[in-house]
């Protein structure tokens, strides 16, 4: 068989477990390669993103004005980042987590064991994994949250592809829920209070702003007053309010469109091209016009948090259905298969590549590393982002070439 048409065959995800139940990275003739290469596409395209959470502080990943310049080119990277890539590759992420416990589930039960305790023990070893992370590196940690909500998932993996898809809608509906009932709430909120919640969650003073690039700039036990208290906030309050509801309905979601055969890349091409067809008509417009709604709004706190960013938080799911059309596209195209080789080799890799991802840009902006922490503006972040992907699409297939999996694997 040709390397081209086994790069084409359905197979599946990684750490899924070998025909005895144990738990260990599958072969490469078993996986689903759409699946990796959409899982490369989506871990290189959430960079952008995770670079302004790196680079600046922390209020400036919700609100462009509250740090660096937004102007030229630096406020096309971000609208660029914003329309295409922020929440959409966490979308696709999430809905792909969903998809690997189905897949892991399956082939414990076809081996005749019972995969409760090993998804249970998986989902519990990621979790520390993710606080590790956050607590010891960065603050935007992932891991903990696919962890618990992984937990939760995983109840409703038997269920058909409609239900999946209207639990996982319903669940998703929870967050602009909560987010719409405390806008309605702010309304009774004193100027005191509004300009407090303000400077803690959306625009810092200048005293607050130089105090973070100070600690970030310092030492690694200088950076931990920040790191520490962002990550109990991601995994407390953030979680319970957005995350969980979000993330865990995603997989739901993603569980239902693997039952329907999209991830595999075996849809019809039409079927494909209608995704991005109402990506790039109705779900780039939405978010479009919810970006143009907060700048006229002057990127106030009580709209734009409340409300101005769920036009993006639904288009968002538009828009990951665009990519993934476009993904799922590009696996049937025999022309673009040394690209989405490379992509393939990068999302069999995922794991290590996010924690590199980690390690480069924590290296490359805190004080223990570069400290160019707050000095780095927009259009020169898209610059580093492009030299990362360019290594590690180079590195992550020639890394495979003498070792079955990533060193984290």
């Amino acid at each position: 068989m040709s390397k081209a048409s086994i790069a084409h065959k359905c197979v599946v995800d990684p750490s899924q477990l070998q025909a005895g139940g144990s738990a260990r990275p599958i072969g490469e003739r078993e996986r689903i390669v759409s699946i990796d290469v959409l899982r490369g596409f989506a871990l290189l395209g959430i960079l952008p993103m995770n670079i302004q959470y790196f680079s600046m502080i922390s209020a400036a990943y919700f609100n462009p004005t509250a740090y660096g310049n937004l102007s030229g080119a630096n406020c096309w990277v971000f609208l660029l980042s914003h329309v295409l890539a922020d929440e959409k590759f966490m979308t696709i992420f999430s809905m792909l987590f969903g998809s690997g416990i189905l897949l892991m589930t399956s082939r414990v039960a076809a081996a005749g064991r019972r995969p409760a305790s090993l998804h249970y023990r998986r989902m519990g070893l990621l979790t520390l994994f993710g606080l590790a992370h956050a607590y010891l590196l960065w603050s935007g940690d992932i891991l903990f949250a696919y962890g618990l909500c992984g937990m939760v998932a995983y109840l409703c993996r038997k269920l058909r592809p409609t239900k999946l898809i209207i639990v996982g809608m319903l669940l998703l509906s929870v967050a602009p829920a909560i987010l719409t009932a405390a806008g309605v709430w702010s309304r009774h909120w004193s100027a005191r209070q509004v300009q407090t919640a303000t400077e803690q969650m959306w625009a810092p003073t200048s005293e607050m702003v130089a105090q973070e690039v100070r600690a970030y700039r310092g030492s690694w036990i200088a950076q931990m007053k920040y790191r520490a208290a962002d990550s109990f906030e991601m995994q407390t309050l953030y979680f319970v309010s957005f995350t969980f509801w979000r993330a865990t309905g995603l997989m739901l979601i993603g569980m239902a469109l693997f039952k329907l055969d999209v991830f595999r890349a075996r849809r019809r091409a039409p079927d494909y091209w209608s995704m991005v067809f109402v990506a790039i008509c109705l779900g780039i417009p939405v978010i479009l016009y919810g970006t143009h709604r907060d700048f006229a709004a002057q990127w106030e706190f009580r709209y734009s948090f409340f409300y101005g960013m769920q036009f993006n938080y639904w288009a968002s799911l538009l828009v990951s259905l665009g990519w993934i059309g476009a993904v799922m596209l590009a696996c049937q195209s025999r022309q673009l298969i040394s690209l989405t080789r490379r992509l393939a080799s990068v999302g069999r890799m995922a794991f290590t590549n996010y924690i590199l991802q980690t390690v480069v840009c924590t290296t490359t902006f805190y004080g223990h590393g570069l400290g160019l922490f707050g000095q780095v503006g927009r259009m020169h972040q898209l610059e580093i982002v492009l030299a990362i992907w360019a290594a590690q699409l180079v590195l992550s297939p020639i890394w495979l070439r003498y070792f079955l999996f990533g060193p984290l694997e």
